[in-house]
């Protein structure tokens, strides 16, 4: 009997083109299936909480608060250089503008937020919103300032902002490793077997699309809101690289150190959970 399994991913063009063939059978994976739930990553990371999601994409920022219950894939996330969020504002706005005025982020629980905690802990006056919306915002003085995610980094010009902050460039400054954005998580319950089949699944899901990319490119425009076609190439050429098919020992560091310079905060509960279901 087949075990299904429910893979939680977000729209997102670098999310949508690395599962592509695992979710349409490209990618056989003996005794296993997928069932795929697109959502934004702040519902992903919320659905993880709750336990809902048997796989999932998730900020790292929420993976703080899941390492009981799920563990780190090495396969299938966002981490790397020049990739970070990004702080904008209208003309004449200043870093310094943020601690009196109102800055919109895409969820308590995103990476994004998180770095901005590392960068100044008095910054405090903040509204969620999705992130397709933060720009809009932001241009029409609804808020001071927008952490912006995903391929807003490619579209601010268009409304009219300017970039304050570059959250990616100032990690890497400050730790000297890549920025980690988001992983891919399996539940514990699932056992080191199932996992590592999984992991090695999305390596195949991967090659997959890199062998077929026209092909993975329909699926990817499906869901990828209208979005310039340009962008999109953009968007996967920037979030897609050698740390989505393995974390390698750069990306498990990043991911360490990040770890350990929240917690050291209290920004969320050390773990004595092993990151990886496996070594």
């Amino acid at each position: 009997m087949e075990q299904q399994l429910i893979l939680g991913y977000s729209p997102c063009p670098n999310d949508t083109y690395i599962f592509y063939a695992l979710v349409h059978g490209k990618v056989a994976v003996p005794g296993i299936t997928f069932q795929e739930r697109l959502e934004d990553v702040e519902t992903l990371n919320r659905l993880a909480l709750d336990g809902t999601l048997d796989l999932t994409k998730i900020s790292y920022h929420a993976l703080g608060h899941l390492r009981e219950r799920y563990a780190l894939l090495r396969s299938g996330g966002a981490l790397g250089r020049g990739c970070g969020p990004l702080i904008v504002a209208r003309p004449g706005t200043r870093i310094e503008d943020l601690r009196s005025g109102t800055v919109a982020i895409p969820g308590k629980l995103t990476t994004a937020w998180l770095l901005l905690q590392l960068f100044d802990r008095e910054l405090s006056n903040v509204v969620v919103m999705t992130f397709d919306r933060i720009m809009q915002a932001v241009a029409d003085g609804t808020v001071t300032a927008g952490l912006i995610i995903h391929e807003s980094r490619f579209t601010y010009p268009l409304y009219k902002l300017e970039m304050l902050l570059d959250l990616g460039a100032w990690w890497e400054r400050y730790s000297g490793l890549p920025i980690p954005l988001g992983g891919i998580l399996g539940k514990r319950s699932l056992g080191t077997v199932t996992l590592a089949k999984v992991e090695e699944a999305i390596r195949e899901s991967l090659k997959y699309a890199r062998g077929h990319p026209d092909e993975v490119l329909s699926y990817v425009k499906e869901h990828s809101q209208e979005m310039d076609e340009t962008v999109m190439k953009s968007h996967i050429g920037l979030y897609v690289n050698d740390f989505s098919r393995d974390l390698g020992e750069e990306g498990v560091a990043a991911v360490e150190r990040l770890f350990a310079e929240a917690e050291h905060r209290g920004i969320f509960p050390h773990s004595e959970m092993p990151l990886f279901a496996r070594g």
